[in-house]
């Protein structure tokens, strides 16, 4: 098994063709809270996290995913894997060196198989965080990030050999095959995940809410302010979490989350979950059907930022 040298998700970066709105939608809905801005950029974090942000913002002319960045422990650490991919043909898109973004640090760019930028970093300075306090319906942290990908299976791959992430669950299909599969980097259920998709784009960026009461509060705030929900209040099989669904003004699926599954790592073993029964989809079966409505939104618009590293 490749080394693990990635220790958790530390944000997703967006660029969007309309940056007010986007700002606007999560900082004055979503709940989270702008730490910091450039030309053309927000960045944004979430009350509860150490993290300096959980997600930026860049106005652009295409919509894509900028870059999903991890951490790593030690900038040892960030060189050991920078040179293991290089010398495994990974293409870097800069080397390991200052990280210029808010909270510094040291770390390196490279292009996943299918061209979406990844960053890895160490030695980011420590946001100044707070408690979320009871009843309040915020973001605690980011809690995953799903990926849409044409080739699901050589996704998966790429990310367990070179990255060292291990597999939790699979969703699968009695006639379509393998739909999504849950992948960790710590004892967090998952913290990525790939689902088959006729296109590399978002899934889904996902947040994690103090706990049920708050998790139901943010869901029903959002509804009152008339965000369209896509899927949802409801708590998944495959990492036990419970789920609401929305799209943001730019048609990326945004969900609110909490009691995401911690597992012992050394004794667990993957299972398949068959997505055509329902307790599968919702334990609880309070959610809406998971039928192609949901699943075409969940498809995205095709990403047009693939090996073409952001500018920022």
């Amino acid at each position: 098994m490749t080394e693990r040298l990635i220790t958790h998700l530390r944000h997703v970066d967006l660029a969007v063709p309309d940056l007010a709105s986007q700002r606007s939608f999560y900082t004055g809905q979503w709940g989270l809270t702008e730490v910091a801005t450039d030309t053309g950029l927000s960045f944004l974090a979430a009350e509860g996290s150490p993290e300096q942000y959980v997600v930026r913002l860049r106005q652009a002319t295409d919509k894509r995913i900028d870059l999903i960045a991890f951490g790593a422990a030690t900038p040892a650490d960030v060189d050991k894997l920078a040179q293991t991919l290089a010398r495994n043909g990974v293409k870097l898109v800069s080397e390991p060196g200052a990280v210029v973004t808010p909270g510094g640090g040291y770390g390196f760019r490279f292009f996943d198989n299918e061209g979406r930028t990844v960053e890895v970093s160490a030695d980011v300075a420590l946001r100044a965080h707070r408690k979320v306090e009871e009843g309040e319906s915020i973001p605690v942290r980011l809690s995953h990030v799903v990926i849409n990908s044409f080739d699901p299976e050589g996704t998966v791959a790429f990310y367990e050999r070179h990255l060292g992430f291990a597999l939790s669950d699979i969703l699968t299909h009695p006639r379509m095959g393998n739909m999504m599969w849950f992948l960790r980097c710590n004892d967090w259920h998952h913290s990525f995940a790939v689902a088959r998709c006729p296109h590399p784009s978002l899934h889904h960026a996902s947040f994690e809410m103090r706990g049920i009461d708050e998790y139901m509060r943010g869901t029903g705030r959002l509804l009152r302010a008339g965000v369209e929900k896509i899927w949802g209040p409801g708590r998944h099989k495959a990492g036990n979490n419970t789920f609401t669904y929305f799209l943001d003004p730019q048609g990326n699926t945004v969900e609110y989350t909490t009691e995401l599954e911690r597992l012992d790592e050394d004794t667990w073993h993957p299972g398949l979950h068959d997505i055509t029964d329902p307790a599968v989809s919702d334990q609880w079966g309070t959610a809406n059907r998971m039928d192609e409505f949901v699943a075409a939104k969940s498809f995205n618009d095709p990403d047009r930022g693939l090996f073409l590293a952001p500018p920022v």
